[in-house]
């Protein structure tokens, strides 16, 4: 719901703002916000096959996109006007266990899960034809983690892994370690209205920060979630 969706990220990303506001004129312990922006307030690139930096004008497709976009600037005006310490990480595409199948890759897990329980069918899925950055979860906790640690000399830092991953390919990752028959089979329900047909960070700003690079390839993070959902399937 898009009033509600602007009201979660803008209203109470002010509200901490205002309360480190206060705190500083206060005199208070220095805290530092780390806010975690989206990739999609990027939209498109700026041209077809490009990696998205930091400094691409913003682009945002639809209301989530737009309140993640709006979050970002109250966030870098409230660091300039203020001198209040926050950083925007803006996060790229990432999975992993735990997931809500709201997702896609998790989406696609728990189908096959279940189908596996069933003994073979119909994996349903959106358009597959798309490219996106994509990293595993226990990474990503892990950037924040070590942000929190580091100067921020930056408004703003991508969190990717600078890899691409067509998402046909991560289907296809997934139904090799399916153990049923299934067949792949697209959902117009699934089919977003203003797909981004790719989506790619640029982490030259993140290693700098941080000298990071993933640790945990794709092929691993898309087999421990199709465990956690066979768990979840077994229970």
């Amino acid at each position: 719901i898009p009033r509600e969706t602007l009201r979660n990220n803008v209203e109470t990303t002010l509200g901490l703002l205002e309360a480190l506001r206060q705190r500083k004129e206060q005199d208070g312990p220095p805290v530092r916000l780390l806010a975690i922006g989206s990739c999609e307030e990027y939209g498109a690139p700026a041209s077809p096959e490009a990696r998205v930096d930091e400094d691409q004008l913003l682009r945002p497709r639809n209301p989530y996109a737009v309140s993640k976009a709006a979050q970002t600037l109250l966030c870098g005006q409230y660091r300039r006007a203020h001198g209040i310490e926050v950083l925007t990480a803006r996060a790229f595409t990432h999975t992993g266990p735990g997931q809500s199948d709201r997702f896609a890759f998790s989406s696609f897990a728990r189908q096959i899960a279940e189908l596996e329980c069933n003994g073979g069918g119909a994996l349903r899925v959106g358009n597959l034809d798309v490219t996106r950055d994509v990293s595993d979860v226990r990474d990503v906790v892990r950037v924040y983690a070590d942000l929190l640690d580091v100067s921020w000399d930056h408004e703003i830092v991508n969190v990717c892994s600078g890899r691409q991953l067509h998402l046909r390919h991560g289907v296809e990752i997934l139904c090799a370690k399916c153990n049923a028959e299934i067949e792949i089979e697209v959902d117009p329900e699934r089919l977003r209205p203003a797909d981004v047909p790719w989506m790619v960070g640029d982490c030259a700003r993140l290693r700098a920060l941080l000298g990071w690079t993933p640790q945990i390839p794709i092929e691993q993070t898309l087999g421990v979630l199709l465990d956690w959902w066979r768990l979840r399937e077994a229970s």
